[in-house]
């Protein structure tokens, strides 16, 4: 084992120095940072420009949302932090807010916008800034992204500027090859370009050029600095120096240091709970106790200024105000920032400024903001909405997303989809709204929703349990969610809540051969305002997980298990009490856990019948040669199989629509010639449906050759169409009412035994796949004299207490 993976104390730190090391360039002269801007433009970039090349730094993937394909900038998947504060989801709106850098980076007269994010609660603003601050953070410790200041040589307390002792006191020494003594940083994070004079900062800036990330060069020295330099400009005079620039700026006196861009330093936040004067919550408060000490030489010396402000702090980045509703009085102090990037510590005393403003707040903001709307021009706050550049952030539409997010809130999984490695959740099951079933790791980052979690718990007498939530629980609790926050009385066509719920997470519903897409219908404005946020479902889960359930089994901790069923029952009894609903919605509300119930419910079937039949399960093999057969059939071209000459077989695709796949029977044929429902299938499920995988899938390496044929959709969901009458064709001896303690040596119990291993095999523990399987046969049992009516799926009562793998020992 290496010194650097040692666990011991030496090992631990040589893992410390590892992680800051490269952190920071070493201090430099001014000399060598106008070197380095000149190479490296983003060293001096404006603050709305630094933000914004931390954005970009990261890249951009795609993504799915309300049925949309977008480019989603992967610094709000939070990498620098592993996901764990991933704003997930609201990618319009997060898109909206690197315009706003953009242009206020340009100078494309967004530089007065006061960046505004706006949505109710749990909907991601607090993750938005703490994503924010990582991204910064991380961004500043590379080499692109080092964020520098400047650094003065002062001594402490003794004569010189200030004159007075003191904490704080600045005596500067300016000898040559004199004692370097201490050295005192700007306290707001001046740009080291401010140092000099402005015609020369506008030469650097024409010598930099191009205006990707514009630099800083248009803001003086903070009060602090501009009285070190005075000072060390009246001592070198008085000595008669020509060279006074380079005197003042020798690296004795002067230096530029790099630092990791950090709440209060670079970054300023408000919080709700912060108080004080308004010019002490924006820039500081002067010190009583210095001011005396200090030779003010008539006015108050910038040395006794505390600068702990929120501008303060944020000067040279960025600046959030959260919870700006309750510092509305401050809002419109904030005008002056961006039209004049200039504020006040006193009379006589200003400070330039440059930081991308962003204030966050609930909804009640505009309440604030409205409240002399009707003096028309008049309306003392009209100036200050002109300024706003609201985003708004809504509740998650996506069922998928939503289950990630949960899936965090229950037990920190934050990994983001296709934003890096995935999570480390088990083997997931079938999706709850459109998705597709899996068998290994992958199944479970495919649908979160569907993949079970396990939590250990400790119970009262400090003994640890593990619990298990089940299978498709997330996916149930999240689903639930998101039909709560989606419009009824504006729903996109004539598609019901899941049917849109779907939409927003795939971009299309099938209807039997038919599939609506987002290009179909007009979405509902008003989704995702309103709605159960993920925090009330979270707290029903984690309820859940503390107490035992009601059941028992001889030999597996059923008890231990969480169902989608105790879920659902749990969220939905739950809303009358919670104080954040009203009446009228926790009504409204409960009455749509019916159908997100008959959803589960049809996912847990999947899974049983699918383990019960997967011997009978169609091999690629044979899917491959039936593709290969339609695609010949389509083309009127003989197959590129290895008897090259072989023209498509009629028979064969028959027998495998026939037999295979039990979608037609005799009358769909003329013979072996299909008739037109034979062939708009072959068409329109099979060659349209791998038509668009290739596209969606496709690169610059891609081959139709390479698409397994298994992860298609629509073959997926024809290969995959076991049913109850398949059930009962392959096992006539099996009985449903005998499932739950079948007898011995009977067809049952080596049905049974079968499918619980192989549904461990996809996730499921031997207690949830009992629970699981039981409440599915419960179902069977009834429906089991009429299966050879019909399809299963089109069939069964609509019973709400037994959906979702509820308990059927009562």
């Amino acid at each position: 084992m290496s010194d650097r993976t040692r666990s011991d104390g030496e090992g631990f730190l040589d893992a410390a120095d590892e992680a800051l090391r490269g952190a920071y360039d070493p201090p430099m002269s001014l000399a060598s940072y106008v070197d380095r801007v000149l190479e490296n433009p983003t060293a001096a970039a404006s603050g709305a420009g630094y933000v914004l090349a931390a954005v970009e730094s990261f890249g951009t993937r795609e993504v799915h949302e309300r049925g949309e394909t977008l480019d989603r900038y992967r610094f709000f998947d939070d990498p620098a932090n592993d996901g764990e504060h991933a704003v997930l989801g609201n990618t319009r709106a997060l898109n909206g807010f690197v315009d706003d850098l953009r242009a206020a980076a340009t100078g494309r007269g967004g530089d007065e916008t006061i960046v505004w994010v706006d949505g109710p609660t749990a909907t991601g603003k607090s993750e938005f800034k703490r994503c924010l601050i990582n991204g910064l953070r991380a961004f500043s410790k590379t080499d692109a992204g080092r964020r520098y200041t400047v650094e003065w040589n002062v001594t402490g307390a003794g004569a010189g500027v200030g004159g007075g002792g003191g904490a704080g006191a600045a005596s500067l020494s300016y000898g040559d090859g004199g004692d370097a003594g201490e050295w005192y940083r700007s306290p707001v994070q001046s740009h080291p370009l401010s140092v000099f004079p402005a015609g020369v900062r506008e030469s650097i800036a024409d010598a930099v050029g191009g205006d990707a990330y514009p630099i800083a060069a248009d803001v003086e020295l903070d009060p602090f600095s501009r009285e070190a330099y005075d000072h060390l400009e009246s001592a070198c005079r008085e000595r008669g120096r020509r060279d006074l620039f380079s005197a003042i700026t020798d690296r004795d006196h002067l230096r530029v240091t790099s630092y990791v861009v950090d709440v209060g330093q670079g970054v300023g936040v408000l919080h709700a709970e912060d108080d004080g004067t308004p010019k002490e919550r924006l820039v500081g408060s002067w010190m009583g106790g210095m001011l005396r000490e200090l030779d003010s030489r008539g006015r108050k010396n910038p040395q006794a200024f505390s600068y702990d402000g929120v501008l303060s702090q944020g000067n040279g980045v960025a600046t959030v105000v959260e919870d700006a509703s309750q510092h509305a009085d401050l809002l419109r102090r904030l005008l002056n920032v961006p039209d004049e990037r200039r504020v006040k510590l006193d009379k006589g005393i200003g400070m330039d400024l440059d930081t991308q403003l962003i204030v966050i707040s609930n909804p009640d903001l505009d309440a604030e903001l409205d409240r002399h709307a009707e003096r028309g021009d008049a309306d003392p706050l009209k100036a200050l909405k002109r300024r706003l550049s609201k985003h708004e952030f809504r509740y998650l539409t996506n069922r998928r997303l939503e289950a990630r997010l949960l899936r965090r809130e229950i037990a920190g999984a934050t990994a983001v989809e296709g934003a890096g490695d995935a999570d480390d959740a088990t083997v997931g099951a079938g999706a709850i709204a459109g998705g597709d079933s899996g068998d290994d790791a992958a199944g479970a980052r495919a649908d979160p929703g569907a993949a079970p979690l396990s939590i250990e718990v400790r119970e009262s007498d400090g003994a640890a349990v593990e619990r298990e939530i089940a299978p498709h629980a997330v996916g149930a609790a999240a689903l639930y969610a998101v039909v709560t926050r989606l419009d009824a009385d504006d729903s996109p066509g004539d598609l019901d809540l899941i049917e849109t719920a779907e939409l927003y997470e795939t971009g299309e519903v099938r209807r039997g051969d038919d599939a609506v897409t987002v290009d179909d219908v007009t979405l509902a404005a008003g989704d995702g305002r309103n709605g159960i946020p993920v925090t009330y479902a979270r707290d029903a889960v984690a309820d859940l997980l503390a107490t035992t359930a009601d059941r028992s089994h001889p030999d597996l901790p059923v008890e231990h298990v969480v169902t989608p069923t105790d879920v659902l029952d749990a969220m939905a009894d739950g809303l009358a009490d919670a104080p954040v609903f009203s009446r009228a919605e926790a009504a409204e509300f409960e009455g749509r856990r019916g159908p997100v119930a008959e959803r589960v419910r049809e996912r847990q079937r999947e899974d049983v019948i699918d383990a019960i039949l997967a011997e009978e399960t169609v091999s690629t093999e044979t899917v491959a040669e039936y593709v290969e057969h339609v695609y010949a059939w389509d083309e009127d071209d003989p197959t590129d199989r290895e008897r090259a000459d072989e023209a498509p077989d009629p028979l064969a695709m028959k027998v495998f629509e026939t037999e295979t796949l039990g979608r037609f029977d005799e009358s769909d044929y003329r013979g072996t010639d299909p008739t037109r429902d034979v062939e708009r299938f072959r068409r329109e499920r099979v060659i349209r449906g791998l038509t668009r995988y290739a596209w969606r899938n496709r690169g610059e390496e891609f081959s139709v050759d390479d698409v397994d044929l298994a992860e298609v959709p629509e073959l997926k969901a024809v290969i995959d169409a076991n049913d109850l009458e398949d059930v009962k064709r392959r096992f006539p001896d099996l009985d449903p009412a005998a499932w739950a303690d079948p007898p011995t040596d009977t067809e049952t119990e080596r049905v049974k035994a079968e499918t619980v291993e192989r549904l461990r095999e996809r996730g499921y523990s031997r207690a949830s796949a009992e629970l699981t399987s039981r409440a599915v046969m419960v179902d069977v049992r009834e429906e089991w004299p009429d299966v050879d009516a019909g399809r299963a799926g089109d069939e069964g009562p609509d019973d709400a207490d037994r959906n979702g793998g509820g308990d059927p020992w009562d």
